[in-house]
């Protein structure tokens, strides 16, 4: 380091406050603002808050302030409602989903106890069973029973987290993640395997109807896309990528 970051980094005020000690103070609003969602504001002052700290001697990690409060309790003091709020979103937002997820598991499996065309009465099999189509129902449909109860459990996690201030840095965003791309795959494959369903009956005499289908298939797909899929690149970029240290 250059002497004068290393005479900031060993320096303190009149308060007796380090870097560290200041830090841990919560940001301005404007800063707050840059990013979107108290969650992400709270997983933005922690990553600031870490980094300052493996450029701070570690006998300053305790040190105390003339206020006789260290580094930890001053982050938590200052934080102490950004991360209700955070909670807050991240309930919500779970919520919402866990019954998306919940619904989806729903229609999977009650398709898979009627599958398209009924069953032999004599075997026990689907009529289908040797359609291309109905293979492709049934994988489809198996992926969209799997994901959306793998999504349902994720959030369920999410709703009953522990919500400490260490977990908004990775636990709760990773969650998140993996909650909304099962979301997304258990969406597709349902679709996917509705549209299936559509060319076992229709598709082979009535050839026209699958035209539609297929394009009204697409609109569900193309409105998660739209409405969470940025929600989902700005959890990606900020637990995994450069975040506000990025050149």
């Amino acid at each position: 380091m250059s002497p004068l970051l290393h005479n900031l980094v060993i320096c303190f005020d009149s308060s007796g406050n380090t870097i560290l000690d200041l830090a841990g103070k919560l940001a301005p609003q404007n800063k707050l603002n840059l990013v979107s969602g108290p969650a992400f504001q709270m997983q933005q002052e922690l990553q600031w808050f870490k980094e300052v700290k493996q450029i701070v001697p570690s006998t300053f990690w305790k040190r105390l302030n003339l206020e006789m409060k260290d580094p930890y309790v001053v982050f938590t003091e200052e934080h102490e409602k950004l991360k209700v709020d955070g909670e807050k979103w991240m309930k919500d937002t779970s919520s919402s989903c866990t019954i998306a997820a919940a619904l989806i598991a729903t229609i999977a499996f009650a398709a898979a106890i009627t599958v398209p065309g009924g069953n032999n009465q004599q075997s026990g099999l689907p009529i289908f069973s040797a359609n291309i189509g109905f293979i492709i129902f049934a994988i489809s449909n198996a992926a969209s029973l799997f994901t959306s109860s793998t999504s349902l459990l994720v959030f369920l996690s999410v709703l009953t987290s522990r919500y400490a201030e260490e977990d908004f840095l990775h636990t709760l965003p990773r969650s998140l993640i993996l909650g909304l791309l099962t979301l997304f795959l258990s969406i597709t494959s349902m679709i996917i395997s509705f549209s299936a369903t559509v060319y076992i009956m229709y598709g082979q005499k009535k050839a026209w109807v699958l035209l539609p289908v297929a394009t009204m298939a697409c609109l569900p797909i193309t409105s998660f896309v739209l409405l969470q899929f940025p929600l989902l690149v700005a959890l990606i970029s900020s637990t995994y990528g450069a975040g506000i240290f990025r050149n």
